[in-house]
């Protein structure tokens, strides 16, 4: 028969392209006189509605494919109309219920190969009908993937199953599990986004060696998984009369074509771990189990992990990156490829490379990257505000673009290839598969499409050394000299004249630089590392020259480097980031103390990547938000995952407070501010994890009636209770609950309350002073709880509540003064406060109590101040001497005991400076008295700030400061000490 004419009449068919269809017409024809004979075929074909006929027209038009397998199978159309599959795509589980039928008639393994194919065949006949008809790229890729995955789990099951009567079954795990082969889907079968007709790249694994059990003969498993994955490879990949069903390559296995097919996860792990290359990590990043056990696969890629993402800001992935694209352009030039999409300049392969370095260099920490998917990873890098969104949009469009382009080749002659055609045929083909007017036009849409993608690899992926080139004021020359300067190019002399005219101090820097080229660290790198490091130096060298003090910046980055010299990822971020070195410059010369956690905690080195937030703290809600999200993506049980992620986390905010702190962008009140807000957002959390892991094991503890629920608070003492904490301050912390007194907790494992809360706060400590590789969170001081040292680790209120009332003694009252409720129960923390006023507002004998605080005072100032010989030379210590920080705190203090009981207003505050406002407010200080105190409070606590940073001690000029000690000691014997007191002192 002979399909009517008039059928075609709507169908606008390029010139270039009518003897392309009337080829194709006359093939239809041909294919349906063969079928002639079933009636039921003919009616079909000729019922199509006008929509159908205009797609099928384009179908066989722009696919020799889809022409192809409907001359030959002319029935396949029918089937594709009645199982709706021209309109929609059938879902996973009709797909598998249609490839269960075709293979419950294999008998043979000709037969399955058989059934394979046609089956094959005619869902991608569904698939390229869609795509070339209007389909969404990202769909098509999919329906592809879960195809391919289909059809492995099919063929393997089979398998399986028919060779088990000779073969045997392999034995099971030592848990007891059964084994099956394990299929990795590498590159886009990984992704489920394969391409129309793509190769499947696959690995083949198995868990644990062994022998096969019930067959005519034992095999060991590395044979029985060996041979079933040969057959499997065939079943897909073998060319027979029907084609093939897969083109299948197994390449990427550890050692190639060389390697075994198949490993157990002992092998791949030892290898990944002493033999694994970053090309190869590039690959895993798209593995996914698809096929055999599934659940063993994602437990292989677990044990993998950290082989393909590591733990720190790993910028050495790009020069892998950079060197993998390097080698594939030179291969493409070779052969003449300009014109492939995939490989060639702005194709596939580039957008692909700027999506993967991110997924390489910040998967370890940005755990959300950690996906197969291309399209999902591109969502991610705008959510982690990694790339803006008019930039992830520009390279999602043109990535689309680009694959409906390949998708557009592929269909016609279901060949993997990515080559623009050079006949003017296929290009007008390719152009109306693209809904473009012509070649010119589809030429240029693909000319400005590229650009766009080179511009975005460029400004990730690119080589820095080839970016633009060097402006007026940074010669080429300046940098060979710094160049030559490392490299022990020049002699002393001249090496001498370099670093003088830089403002180096000589010879102490020249002979610093000596010594770190020289030593056993550099000297013993290995080549990669020495290449990054040799980068990095020169850089180094002119950055440090441009600080004031150049020498002083060179002393302290050194160690850092030094630090790195095994871990060169550091140095590839330096090199890969030139703008870090200045930030890294200034800051190490301006605090040895930031230099040394630095140095200490290099993968603190990437906030440096981000100066916007590096020197903009978050307020208190957005620490707790940064570090929800950071624990979100840590497993609850894996504790010491978690530590260090708090650790890293505190680290880190502590640097940014710092590095505003030195850049001038924060004043001394918010510095305090910004690192107790660290301290009480981490304590919030150590909380919460430890009550998960006590009450998981023992239950919840029973409340003192049946209404409420046993709660638990940490009490924030010092200068966390002040908001005064300073870098490096330890926490002063006890701790309080309410619970049924003789109750016990709910778990099957009960224990008492007091028990219960008592390893509840050993594991809050345990949790925050444990050492990892990034140090502990903080040193905690537990000596202000009830009876100190020899009283319990926890208190109940009502206990806590007694002792303040009847046994503390004044100077217990003088720390509660500082107490402030930081973590914990909100109801609990009301009845904590309401205590807390009780006590401090308590009518007391103003002169025993100035007599105890006075005493108190005069003992530290023995014991803890400065002593003889600094104030010989000079010296005040800025807290204990007297006139120093503590005079003013016990001042107020003394002030909060003795008024708070008429001044409400005094026990609304825990800080120094606000309290130093309410006595002026209220009119127990003199205004004036007030604000020289807080000019002397804030210029101490700067003092102290500023010792910190720079490591120095509380020792300074006394001449420095006289003004603020003579106020503060005026005031000091005039409320403090009356004249009898002061003569009963003085003799």
């Amino acid at each position: 028969m002979s399909l009517p004419e008039s059928w075609f009449a709507q169908t606008d068919i390029p010139v270039a392209l009518e003897n392309a269809w009337q080829e194709a017409r006359q093939r239809l024809d041909a294919g349906l006189d063969a079928a002639g004979a079933d009636p039921a075929v003919t009616d079909a074909w000729l019922s199509l509605s006008d929509v159908r006929r205009r797609e099928l027209a384009r179908l066989v038009l722009l696919s020799d494919f889809a022409l192809d397998a409907l001359v030959t199978r002319p029935a396949l159309l029918p089937g594709l109309i009645d199982s709706g599959e021209l309109e929609a795509a059938p879902n996973r589980a009709q797909i598998e219920d249609a490839l269960h039928q075709a293979l419950a008639e294999a008998d043979d393994e000709a037969s399955l190969h058989r059934a394979l194919r046609r089956f094959r065949q005619a869902r991608m006949l569904g698939i390229v009908w869609r795509d070339l008809n209007g389909a969404e790229m990202w769909q098509t890729a999919a329906k592809v993937s879960e195809l391919a995955e289909v059809c492995l789990e099919g063929a393997l099951g089979w398998l399986e199953t028919h060779l088990a009567p000779r073969w045997g079954s392999p034995a099971p795990r030592r848990d007891g599990s059964p084994q099956r082969l394990i299929v990795l889907g590498m590159g886009k079968l990984g992704a489920g986004e394969l391409n129309l007709s793509s190769d499947i790249d696959l690995i083949f694994a198995f868990p644990e060696k062994g022998t096969t059990r019930g067959g005519e003969r034992e095999y060991d498993h590395q044979q029985y998984f060996t041979k079933l994955g040969q057959k499997l490879i065939a079943a897909l990949d073998e060319i027979t009369a029907d084609g093939f069903a897969f083109r299948v390559d197994m390449r990427l296995r550890p050692l190639g074509d060389g390697g075994p097919l198949v490993g157990s996860f002992n092998t791949f792990t030892s290898y990944y771990q002493d033999q694994g290359r970053e090309w190869e990590r590039y690959a895993m990043l798209k593995a996914r189990p698809v096929a055999g056990d599934l659940d063993a696969g994602h437990e292989l890629l677990d044990e993998l992990r950290p082989f393909i993402y590591r733990k720190y800001l790993d910028f050495g992935a790009i020069e892998s990156l950079r060197e993998m694209k390097a080698m594939i352009h030179r291969e493409v030039k070779r052969l003449g490829r300009d014109d492939n999409i995939k490989l060639g300049r702005g194709g596939i392969r580039e957008v692909e490379f700027v999506v993967q370095a991110f997924q390489l260099i910040r998967g370890g920490r940005d755990t959300e990257l950690q996906v197969t998917s291309l399209r999902e990873a591109m969502a991610r890098l705008v959510t982690l505000e990694l790339l803006p969104q008019p930039v992830v949009d520009e390279l999602r469009e043109d990535y689309v673009f680009l694959r409906d382009l390949e998708h557009a080749l592929q269909a016609q002659q279901d060949r993997q290839t990515q080559q623009l055609p050079d006949d003017t045929e296929n290009q007008a083909r390719l152009a109306m598969a693209m809904r473009l007017p012509d070649w010119a036009a589809l030429k240029d849409a693909l000319s400005a499409c590229r650009e766009r993608v080179r511009r975005h690899f460029d400004a990730v992926v690119a080589d820095p050394d080839d970016e633009s080139p060097a402006s007026d004021d940074d010669s080429p020359q300046d940098d060979t000299a710094w160049r030559q300067l490392w490299q022990g190019e020049m002699d002393d002399t001249e090496a001498e004249r370099l670093m003088a005219a830089a403002g180096y101090e000589l010879p102490e820097a020249l002979r610093r630089l000596k010594t770190f080229r020289d030593s056993r660290g550099v000297q013993s790198m290995q080549r990669i590392g020495y290449e990054r490091l040799e980068a990095v130096m020169p850089m180094l060298l002119e950055a440090a020259a441009e600080n004031e003090a150049p020498t002083t910046a060179l002393e302290r980055v050194l160690p850092l480097i030094e630090a790195v010299l095994r871990r060169t990822a550091y140095l590839s971020l330096l090199r890969e980031n030139p703008q870090v070195l200045p930030s890294l410059i200034r800051l190490c010369a301006a605090s040895p103390w930031i230099a040394e956690q630095l140095a200490r905690h290099p993968i603190l080195l990437d906030e440096l990547l981000t100066p916007a937030t590096l020197y903009s703290p978050a307020d208190k809600q957005r620490l707790a938000d940064e570090l929800r999200q950071t624990l979100a993506r840590i497993p609850e049980d894996d504790e010491e995952g978690w530590l260090e992620a708090m650790r890293v986390f505190k680290q880190t905010q502590v640097l940014r407070v710092a590095a505003s702190d030195i850049a001038g962008g924060r004043v001394l009140m918010k510095v305090s501010d910004y690192l107790t807000a660290i301290a009480e957002v981490v304590l919030d959390s150590v909380l919460q994890m430890a009550w998960r892991s006590l009450t998981a094991r023992y239950g919840h503890p029973s409340a003192r009636d049946s209404a409420g629920q046993a709660a638990f608070l940490i009490v924030g003492y010092g200068k966390l209770g002040g908001i005064e904490l300073g870098y490096g301050s330890d926490l002063d912390l006890v701790f309080l609950y309410d619970a049924a007194p003789r109750g016990v907790t709910d778990g099957a494992k009960s224990i008492d309350n007091l028990v219960f809360f008592t390893r509840l706060g050993q594991r809050i400590i345990h949790l925050l002073t444990a050492t990892t590789p990034s140090g502990t969170l903080y040193e905690v001081d537990m000596r202000l709880r009830p009876s100190g040292n020899a009283g319990l680790l926890v208190s109940s209120l009502d206990a806590f509540a007694e002792y303040q009332r009847n046994e503390a003694w004044i100077w217990e009252h003088q720390a509660l003064v500082r107490a402030r409720a930081v973590a914990g129960d909100g109801t609990l923390k009301e009845r904590f406060e309401a205590v807390r006023r009780e006590v401090l507002a308590r009518e007391r004998d103003d002169d025993e109590l100035r007599r105890e605080v006075v005493n108190m005072r005069l003992k530290m100032r023995e014991h803890l101040g400065s002593g003889g010989e600094a104030r010989e030379a000079g010296q005040f210590h800025l807290k204990q001497d007297a006139g120093g920080l503590v005079d003013i705190e016990f001042m107020n203090q003394y002030a909060v005991l003795a008024l708070s009981a008429r001044t409400p207003a005094l026990l609304e505050v825990t800080d120094n400076m606000r309290l130093m406002d309410a006595l002026a407010e209220s009119g127990k200080l003199p205004e004036q008295d007030a604000r020289k105190l807080q000019a002397a409070y804030l210029a101490y606590r700067d003092a102290s700030h500023r010792a910190a940073l720079a490591k120095r001690g509380s020792l300074v000029s006394a001449e420095a400061f006289a003004d603020h000690r003579e106020h503060i000691l005026a005031l000091w014997r005039r409320w403090m000490e009356p004249a009898a007191e002061r003569e009963a002192n003085d003799q």
